[in-house]
């Protein structure tokens, strides 16, 4: 059977994709209303996770579902082609993978260097064929790794300094075909690390602690095939949720799973946002919002994430939204990939803002991007000060001609774009498509005035 609730955004057409997006640019009319329904896709940091934990497998191939079409999946699917495996794409976010016959070692470079998560097939590799070489993403060079036996690995007891995703990841992968027991103590707890977790379990894995710190993995010579659903994409969620904010509309998303969305939730109902869940329990919540989490787990989690939406308004017709203090940390904390997002929303909220970035270095790109547009941001080391709009009746941002330098970052050009007076250009829709399926459709459906052009 598989795990999981179905995730599928097929009810918004995709766009006709070209062959080089890099010559491509989002042309938007700001200062428009959304509404309407945004069908939420499967998490792009779980498909990369699980389509690496699918090298694990030697015992049956694997069919994952709600993959995203996005160039990150495509990248990763190409890597594992390039050691052997046997990928079909099966239409729909489904992906069939067969690895129980890998022919090589060493992925393509070019397609690794793409993206951060190609460096996962790391653990699966050397496990299982006793060494790997693989290039390190976005810059030169290799790793390259040999068991100290020439044949696999063996357990462990290991700590990690910082609760590292892709660490937690890696490790869990490799400790769990590696001979006897492993200890992983201060992991990650991000839902996707966990979502990881059930997959290797649903193929065979020995693991306990699952979504805790520790997590103890009794290893086991072969993983065998499973059918697999990854979870619903929290980070679109949030980036969704903040578009119907920051243009103050109202939208309705689903699936979606609410303890993963606590701390956005938290922070959009501080702003003024009302937020309500609906599906098996039915929650309405005015302008302060009371934490419904404890009761929500208590429910059949399959049925909740079958049913709940969520949506997002002002609490009143027209009223403004309140600056806050935003810091990011690791899950449950505030999510760093939501950061530029959330700060093109503050500049269009009512007093002053902090942003302290405290997961990634240099993540404060969108920033000049930002300025661009009129927004009032000053920038100390990992801080950020935002002023926001002094009056209810003034339109912070103005559109104008901008860059998108990374994925998240363009995302948050584009929600201010349609918060922004008149038309904003944002170039570097490659950067976007990286992580969001049919962005650009799932806006227009909701009744942005967004286009593609070719740039001349």
């Amino acid at each position: 059977m598989p795990s999981h609730l179905a995730v599928d955004a097929s009810a918004v057409p995709a766009l006709p994709r070209s062959t080089d997006h890099h010559h491509h640019k989002l042309v938007i009319s700001g200062g428009g209303h959304l509404s309407g329904h945004v069908p939420i896709s499967g998490s792009k940091n779980s498909a990369l996770a699980v389509l690496a934990g699918a090298l694990c497998c030697s015992g049956g191939a694997v069919v994952v579902r709600g993959v995203p079409d996005i160039s990150d999946a495509r990248a990763m699917a190409a890597i594992l082609r390039s050691l052997g495996a046997k990928v079909q794409e099966r239409g729909g976010g489904e992906l069939a993978v067969d690895s129980t016959a890998l022919s090589s070692a060493e992925p393509a470079a070019d397609e690794v260097r793409k993206i951060r998560a190609g460096f996962f097939v790391l653990g699966p590799l050397v496990a299982r064929l006793g060494e790997a070489a693989v290039a390190l993403p976005g810059g030169h060079g290799k790793v390259h790794v040999k068991a100290a036996n020439g044949r696999g690995l063996t357990g462990g007891r290991f700590y990690l300094d910082y609760p590292s995703v892709g660490a937690s990841e890696t490790l869990m992968m490799a400790a769990s075909m590696a001979e006897g027991v492993s200890v992983l103590t201060n992991v990650a707890q991000e839902p996707e690390v966990a979502d990881l977790a059930r997959f290797l379990v649903a193929c065979g894995a020995q693991i306990k602690g699952v979504g805790t710190r520790t997590l103890v993995i009794d290893g086991r010579r072969s993983l065998h095939g499973a059918e697999f659903t990854v979870i619903p994409d929290r980070i679109e969620t949030g980036t969704f949720m903040v578009a119907a904010t920051i243009t103050r509309s109202c939208v309705s998303l689903s699936p979606v799973i609410p303890c993963h969305l606590t701390s956005i939730i938290d922070k959009l109902s501080a702003v003024g946002c009302r937020i309500s869940l609906k599906g098996a329990g039915i929650l309405e919540v005015g302008e302060i919002w009371v934490c419904c989490c404890s009761c929500l787990s208590m429910l059949m989690p399959d049925v909740l994430r079958n049913n709940l939406q969520v949506s997002a308004a002002t609490a009143t017709a027209g009223g403004d939204l309140r600056g806050l203090y935003l810091r990011t940390f690791p899950y449950p904390g505030f999510p760093t990939d939501l950061q530029p997002q959330f700060m093109a929303l503050l500049t269009t909220c009512g007093g002053p803002s902090i942003v302290e970035e405290s997961v990634f270095e240099n993540r404060m790109h969108h920033v000049e991007e930002l300025q661009e547009l009129g927004a009032r941001i000053e920038v100390n080391g990992r801080s950020a000060f935002v002023k926001g709009r002094t009056t209810q009746r003034n339109v912070a941002l103005s559109g104008s001609k901008v860059e998108a330098a990374d994925l998240r970052g363009g995302a948050a050009l584009v929600l201010a774009g349609m918060a922004a007076r008149g038309v904003t250009e944002v170039v570097g829709v490659h950067h976007i498509e990286r992580g969001y399926e049919n962005f650009e459709a799932k806006l227009l459906n909701l009744g942005a005035d967004i286009s593609r052009e070719v740039i001349c």
